[in-house]
């Protein structure tokens, strides 16, 4: 199964596990995103939007915030003595697709086995700053 999607004015086509690079994105790497411009679901059904598939979404992963090559930007007007010269990085993210979701699709929970830990990490560091307020007291 295939999806064409669209970010940043650009039109994607992308499944299962691909790894695309978009411009970019608000969020952190190993942060989740959806995406929900879905225009057109491929596979054993095809389905095309209108502009867009309702209620379909892909849903991928954030794996890193890049930036893309250096591009020389040199404007000149020939026997005026003018020249500029600049340069340009786009920003970009790079997405990790993990799932493709038609009409009316949950998207799979993934398990959290890292926030029980984090939040136990915060308990004990509270805990100690309790201890000697009440010592102080």
């Amino acid at each position: 199964m295939f999806a064409v999607i669209k970010t940043g004015g650009k039109q994607y086509k992308v499944a299962k596990d691909d790894v695309i690079t978009v411009e970019r994105l608000p969020g952190e790497a190993g942060g989740s995103i959806s995406f929900e411009e879905v225009l057109m679901l491929g596979g054993d059904d095809t389905k095309v939007g209108a502009p867009l598939v309702d209620g379909a979404s892909v849903s991928g992963e954030i794996v890193e915030q890049t930036r893309g090559e250096k591009i020389i930007v040199f404007k000149k007007q020939r026997r005026q003595n003018y020249r500029r010269k600049k340069g340009h990085r786009q920003e970009l993210t790079v997405v990790k697709i993990t799932d493709i979701l038609a009409a009316g699709k949950k998207p799979a929970k993934k398990a959290k086995a890292e926030k029980p830990a984090e939040e136990a990490v915060e308990a004990e560091s509270a805990a100690p700053a309790a201890d000697a307020q009440a010592t102080e007291e």
